[in-house]
């Protein structure tokens, strides 16, 4: 039996679509490891995937929101979020090495983690890539000025590899690209909602999503009384980016004033500090951990902040979206909602406000049958794409 590692950090949404890909890999007769935060020790190992702790015992989405909480400025809180993670990488290196050994595959997930240690044991290498900003565009001859700027922006990009890099006296990449596999780069997006780069090399490969339909899924009795007492509500999915490290009721307070002045049923995920003491009105409802695959299905449209995961359940579950980006790589998403024209036009996190939100649901609103048509249809496609499917295939070719 083949054996394969990958290794993730961030949040629940940095972890998600791996343990899809764990899990297909195992129905597939692969010997599975997924190490991450020692946090998501019972989601990994509630799924049935083979869990091994990796870096510090910390609540990583709680130690992001105090970080995010300490920076007004959306950069500069992504820039300190993003080097928080490198440094746990950098340090998590000699337990990444260990579960590295013996192994025939290393999967890269976007996090970069496991690259250099593989290279350094002569282990083969598959690369996931969720930001197709990522890649570069190797088959189009660059000007002089776009290779100066982007040989800067590839010398940045590889500085935490190049940190790992120097604990195993290795010489520094001048781009990350240097220690990615030549043999085959996975990118979990549907062909239906973004179109393939002529420019990018052939080891790019478009699977389409990867996801599960969590059937098994029962609400409680106050969520299923919820829904059959009413028309379809919004759902206000937020992420971590409803994750606070204090009471945060100024935000909470817009969108419950938006929801009651246009007359919105909605589900809240997320503020629990803030709704500890928060009484919200019969026509809305506070709900903790329920599966988008399960949730997103009974929602008229969805209000998120365009991670990568929850980008990809609207999408898969076909509910129109109104995007509310925090970060840019969430813009990025953002407008690939906007571009299939199954979302408003994004409000960005520092326009929030009680009017902001009013206009984009009034938009929605307006135009709601033609998105709700839309998103529908790209769902029927990307159910046939098999994306999982078509990731383990691809997989098998490389470590046989």
């Amino acid at each position: 039996m083949k054996k394969i590692a990958m290794f993730t950090m961030g949040t629940r949404g940095d972890v998600q679509p791996y343990i899809y890909l764990s899990r297909a890999l195992m129905r597939a007769g692969y010997d599975v490891t997924l190490g991450t935060h020692p946090c998501w020790r019972n989601l990994v190992e509630g799924a049935g995937v083979h869990f091994e702790p990796v870096g510090p015992d910390i609540d990583i989405e709680e130690e992001t929101t105090v970080i995010r909480g300490k920076s007004k400025n959306g950069i500069t809180s992504i820039l300190k979020t993003m080097n928080f993670i490198m440094k746990i990488i950098e340090g998590a290196s000699d337990e990444v090495y260990k579960l590295c050994e013996g192994k025939d595959l290393i999967i890269i997930t976007h996090s970069q983690m496991g690259a250099v240690e593989a290279g350094v044991l002569g282990i083969p290498t598959v690369n996931v890539t969720l930001q197709t900003e990522m890649i570069g565009e190797k088959l189009r001859k660059q000007k002089f000025g776009e290779k100066l700027i982007g040989g800067f922006i590839a010398k940045q990009a590889a500085k935490p590899t190049n940190k790992i890099r120097k604990l195993y006296g290795l010489k520094p990449v001048k781009s990350a690209d240097e220690v990615m596999s030549d043999k085959l780069n996975l990118i979990p997006i549907s062909k239906y909602v973004i179109d393939r780069n002529p420019y990018w090399e052939a080891k790019n490969i478009l699977t389409g999503y990867w996801f599960e339909d969590e059937e098994e899924y029962t609400p409680d009795a106050k969520l299923e009384a919820f829904l059959a007492g009413g028309e379809k509500p919004v759902v206000l999915a937020l992420g971590a980016m409803s994750f606070e490290a204090e009471s945060d009721r100024k935000k909470l307070d817009m969108f419950v004033n938006a929801f009651s002045k246009t007359g919105c049923r909605a589900i809240i995920q997320g503020f629990q500090k803030t709704l500890q003491d928060y009484e919200l009105p019969d026509s809305m409802i506070a709900v903790g951990s329920v599966p988008h695959s399960w949730l997103f299905r009974h929602a008229k449209f969805v209000i998120h902040h365009c991670g990568f995961g929850t980008t990809a359940a609207t999408m898969i579950y076909g509910v129109p979206s109104i995007p509310v980006p925090h970060v840019l790589d969430q813009l990025g998403f953002a407008m690939q909602l906007e571009k299939k024209d199954v979302a408003v036009k994004p409000v960005k996190a520092k326009d929030l406000s009680e009017e902001t939100i009013i206009n984009a649901i009034n938009e929605m609103n307006s135009t709601y049958a033609v998105k709700q048509r839309n998103a529908e249809s790209i769902s029927e496609k990307i159910h046939t794409e098999n994306g999982l499917d078509e990731a383990v295939r691809l997989i098998g070719k490389v470590v046989g």
